[in-house]
């Protein structure tokens, strides 16, 4: 049994009438549990439950320092090439999207790696756009031996691949991969993947299975919020992530909560969704799995990012480029899409320690894998 049978058998609507359907009393009933379960997800993800969040976030405050510490993890992304075969109506990458396209030579991804280390940085995210031929297994044995000898923790969030495929990059040094859904609705889903292997839903949403089965320390979840509506999306993340954690224990996981950004070639209408619901469905997650960790990006500007980090984050990236080649050179004609939070990785750090918690620049080694 994969993934996708638990997701044909759990209908889109009915999840999303029992989320708007939630009184307040379901919500305190759900607040109240000895022990939350997807059961209570419903309620907990609601907009009556926007009214309880000071409670939400104080337990979450509370459950996120006891299992994580005052400790805040740092890592930064390297994108390696804007090139992609697909067609995204949301992404800056899109195929057709008229940008100048780059992959970074081995030289190029040595100065990269030169520049991003002057950073303070131990932690790296490689990111591509999804072109198997140009940018597929071939570049990324080539790359990764210039990459992983300078960083403790290398992740990749590139286009799904094959168990054996994640297999070889899991001997080359690659520590995890990030793999976002997008939505988990496939109406939508093949609204917004009109071109390229992109548009096989099931593909990608079976491999974090391929993942866990290849051994991958550990696998990132997540979707685009703005795409659908953000708290039956989320459900479904959560029910992806319990299924996941079930049967694939010696992996551990890790979710990511973007909301959709500008980009060169907007031509989509977001789903909004506000600050406050933003930090609703951290703490959410955090409440409902206390192992989690969960990450913010520099999509969301310096100041909302201060005030959500205490409240279930365990990670943050800073000083983002989403350009090819963007530490040692800078082409802003290149990025997927813009950023919002600029400040240095010094001045984060620093926001981070006036919020009583520690950067961590390094949290992994491969000593401790046996």
């Amino acid at each position: 049994m994969s993934f996708a049978d638990t997701l044909a058998a759990t209908d889109w609507d009915d999840i999303r009438l029992r989320i708007y359907a939630t009184t307040a009393k379901e919500v305190e009933a759900a607040i109240n549990a000895p022990h939350l379960t997807l059961q209570h997800l419903p309620a907990l993800l609601s907009p009556a439950a926007e009214s309880y969040l000071p409670v939400l976030a104080s337990r979450a405050r509370q459950l996120t320092r006891c299992r994580f510490g005052h400790t805040m993890q740092f890592f930064v992304p390297l994108y390696l090439s804007n090139l992609c075969a697909n067609e995204c109506t949301y992404c800056g990458f899109s195929a057709s999207n008229a940008i100048r396209r780059k992959t970074l030579s081995e030289e190029e991804v040595t100065a990269e790696v030169a520049a991003i280390k002057a950073m303070g940085f131990d932690s790296i995210l490689l990111v591509t756009g999804e072109h198997e031929r140009k940018v597929g297994m071939d570049y990324f044995c080539r790359v990764l031996p210039l990459i992983k000898p300078h960083f403790s923790y290398v992740a990749m969030e590139v286009q799904p691949l094959s168990q054996s495929d994640y297999q070889t990059l899991k001997t080359l040094g690659v520590d995890a991969v990030m793999v976002y859904q997008e939505t988990y609705q496939r109406r939508r889903y093949a609204e917004y993947h009109t071109r390229g292997k992109k548009q096989d839903f099931d593909w990608r949403l079976q491999t974090p299975e391929r993942l866990a089965r290849a051994g991958m320390d550990k696998i990132g979840l997540g979707v685009l919020i703005g795409l659908n509506d953000w708290r039956v999306d989320s459900y479904f993340t959560a029910l992806h992530l319990e299924f996941l954690q079930s049967r694939y224990w010696r992996s551990r996981y890790s979710l990511s909560v973007p909301r959709l950004r500008p980009y060169t070639g907007d031509k989509v209408s977001t789903l909004d969704m506000t600050n406050r619901q933003l930090l609703q469905l951290i703490c959410v997650h955090r409440l409902l799995n206390a192992e989690v960790e969960i990450s913010l990006s520099t999509r969301e500007p310096a100041a909302l990012r201060d005030k959500l980090m205490p409240f279930g984050i365990t990670s943050l990236s800073a000083a983002s480029s989403t350009q090819p080649g963007g530490y040692s050179a800078t082409d802003e004609a290149l990025e997927q899409f813009s950023t919002d939070d600029k400040r240095s990785p010094e001045a984060v750090a620093d926001a981070v320690v006036q919020l009583g918690m520690t950067p961590v620049w390094k949290d992994w080694s491969q000593a401790f894998s046996g």
